[in-house]
């Protein structure tokens, strides 16, 4: 079956605007060693998470993710944008109608400073099932990301797989793109999950930078 809608604004968001990652210049950096709790709009199913000490913990996925020090947060500003988009905006994607969500979004630098490496980052987004009528499985879900993905440049390295972390068994992708003298690496891994889709996208400049924050993630055993 092959799903037509794109998925979440974050996910979107996210590959659309890399490498330049220009997320509200003027918003001041904050330290993943502090305290920190995401603001995503709270479900009744699906809890946002939180990270503290740098690590993002999500009770109901039971998924925790360490982010590496000196890495900076922005999801309260990525969720801001999505409310912030005008409901006539091509962009807005439905991301409030459709429940959707960035859960986490990470970045090794501020998203508008500049730099010659890579900006590695980590994005967790989630979005109603019900947005795709007929989704039964995370492998369909990476039909529409694909197209995203190669709309913005990058290339799939291989069809879709299952891996396992942990307690779960997800679907993953790998994409890779030419920045200049630079090879852009993506890896996105996706589950369903309390009604939700939920994607985990990586991008670093090296494949063994992705395994790094790939072997970050963990899963542990939660109720349905």
């Amino acid at each position: 079956m092959h799903l037509r809608r794109i998925p979440s604004r974050g996910l979107v968001f996210f590959l659309a605007t890399v490498p330049a990652l220009a997320i509200a210049p003027c918003l001041c950096a904050q330290s993943s060693s502090a305290k920190h709790t995401t603001k995503s709009a709270p479900s009744s199913d699906l809890d946002p998470g939180s990270v503290t000490n740098g690590v993002y913990r999500n009770k109901t996925l039971g998924l925790t993710c360490k982010i590496p020090a000196g890495w900076v947060l922005r999801t309260d500003e990525m969720n801001a944008q999505d409310s912030e988009t005008p409901k006539d905006s091509p962009t807005e994607n439905a991301a409030s109608s459709a429940g959707a969500k960035v859960l986490l979004a990470a970045f090794s630098r501020p998203p508008a400073a500049r730099g010659e490496d890579v900006n590695s980052s980590i994005l967790i987004a989630a979005e109603s099932v019900s947005a795709y009528p007929g989704l039964k499985d995370a492998q369909q879900y990476f039909g529409p990301l694909a197209e995203v993905a190669k709309a913005q440049g990058f290339t799939e390295d291989e069809e879709p797989y299952e891996i396992a972390i942990g307690t779960r068994t997800l679907v993953r992708a790998d994409f890779h793109k030419d920045v200049g003298t630079r090879v852009m690496r993506q890896s996105t891994l996706a589950l369903l999950s309390h009604g939700y889709a939920v994607s985990i996208t990586l991008i670093a400049g090296t494949e063994d930078e992705v395994e790094e924050l790939m072997d970050a993630l963990s899963f542990s055993a939660v109720g349905k």
